[in-house]
């Protein structure tokens, strides 16, 4: 999806619906390597969110309190956090490859030496562990969707990429609650997992490239056809002032658009990791569900979120393809989207029902996960060089939404004995994220 204002006038290489250039017919190289970032976020969330899945047997084994458990689940967040704008630096200097790379192999290792703790304090430490590893897969896949991915592809892209989050929570459920079943207890079921992330690391390495001309699949025609797309976005980006040089941070502090981008993914995240982290004990808690239940309700509210998501994608650009402006795609896709995840949020604090909560909870998540359409917006403001630092910037303000949510759930379901005021938590933080999508421009690059 072009988040950009076209020239008025493409070249053949430019159209999505050309299928050859020059007479050669294009490869599609750059569709397979993001269906292998939508594995390697998916394991990304599986390894994330497994201490969910786990955390009913992890809170009586430690003998956990509310408050505590809300700090534990925190940690990896804090870490996370910090590290978004240090590796978006790193992604730009040094390319998405390595550090994606990098990163997956030792978060696979710090998953695995986390299904060895032997305590509250040495969970806790793991978790921040992993929580430094982690930090460059998003930043990087942004920056892949600026590279890769031509500007009328990168609502899919984005989508692709971000629909592993739901993928990975969905599934997690199911595969960590089989893992423990398997293998008699969490700990090994964190280990197995983290085995299985190095190895996708690995792969990692061996297929992905920083630049499609270095990829031996890649053909002529589908080089061409991404790098049209990229000429014609710096001479539109030139034409308005803007520069296509590494920039750094500061310069885009002074624009709303960069606020706005901050704080709609900091209230998306409000609400997804606050149902990421707390979904499973609430429905094992105010629902009573047992463990394989909680891994199938899981997997079905996460599993209608990756849908969500994949389709919000499409909807975007196949919108922006049939002449839209970007502003109208995104305000309205995403306004739809604020509205219907505040709506069934408030639902879910009034219905007793268990099972209508599990459908609401489904609803929310499918079309929250619109809001990954996000994932295309740092290329749109900054360009290609920029592309990983704004990422970065903008995935640390969504995950100081991960380290205050666990933390003020914690507490909340502590002093009222209930999840009522925790879910209105969630709904504050829909109204944040909808009033930053209506106000965010997703039609020029910031002029730095």
């Amino acid at each position: 999806m072009s988040l950009q204002n076209s020239p008025s006038t493409t070249t053949e290489a430019e159209r999505p619906q050309a299928g050859s250039v020059a007479g050669k017919r294009r490869t599609n190289v750059r569709w397979r390597l993001f269906l292998l970032l939508l594995v390697l976020v998916a394991v990304n969330y599986i390894d994330r969110g497994s201490i969910s899945v786990a955390l009913p047997l992890i809170q009586k084994e430690f003998n956990l309190g509310p408050e505590v458990v809300g700090l534990l689940l925190s940690a990896f967040f804090w870490t996370y956090a910090l590290m978004q704008v240090p590796v978006g630096w790193l992604i730009d200097r040094f390319g998405p490859r390595k550090v994606v790379t990098a990163s997956c192999v030792g978060w696979g290792a710090a998953t695995a030496a986390s299904g060895m703790a032997g305590g509250f304090l040495s969970m806790f430490i793991a978790r921040m562990a992993i929580g430094v590893t982690e930090a460059g897969v998003m930043p990087a896949g942004g920056k892949l969707n600026a590279l890769w991915m031509h500007s009328k592809e990168r609502g899919r892209g984005a989508t692709i990429l971000d629909a592993g989050a739901p993928l990975g929570a969905g599934v997690g459920g199911i595969l960590i609650t089989w893992l423990i079943a398997a293998t008699g207890g969490w700990r090994m079921a964190f280990i197995i997992a983290g085995i299985a992330t190095v190895v996708l690391g690995l792969a990692i390495w061996w297929y992905v490239r920083d630049n499609p001309r270095d990829h031996k699949a890649v053909n002529d025609a589908e080089a061409e056809y991404i790098e049209a797309s990229h000429r014609a976005e710096d001479e539109a980006a030139q034409s308005q002032g803007a520069s296509t040089a590494r920039r750094g941070l500061l310069p885009y502090m002074k624009f709303r658009s960069f606020w706005a981008m901050c704080f709609g993914w900091l209230g998306f995240n409000g609400v997804f990791y606050g149902l990421l982290t707390w979904g499973p004990l609430y429905l094992s808690q105010a629902k009573h569900f047992d463990l394989k239940t909680i891994g199938w309700s899981t997997f079905v509210i996460f599993g209608a979120g990756f849908i969500g998501e994949i389709l919000g994608g499409t909807i975007a650009d196949k919108w922006r393809e049939s002449g839209a402006s970007a502003n109208k795609v995104m305000r309205t896709l995403l306004g739809i989207s604020s509205v219907v995840v505040v709506g069934g949020l408030v639902g879910v604090t009034v219905v007793p029902d268990p099972i209508t909560a599990v459908v609401l909870l489904s609803v929310v998540l499918f079309f929250l996960r619109w809001v990954g359409l996000f994932w295309a917006v740092p290329a749109t403001l900054g360009g290609r060089s920029n592309a990983g630092i704004l990422g970065g910037a903008m995935n640390l303000s969504g995950n100081i939404a991960g380290m205050v949510t666990p933390i003020a759930v914690g507490f909340i379901v502590g002093a009222t004995g209930g999840y009522t005021w925790a879910l209105l938590y969630f709904v504050a933080s829909a109204v944040i994220m909808g009033i930053s999508v209506l106000t965010l421009d997703y039609g020029k690059r910031l002029p730095v």
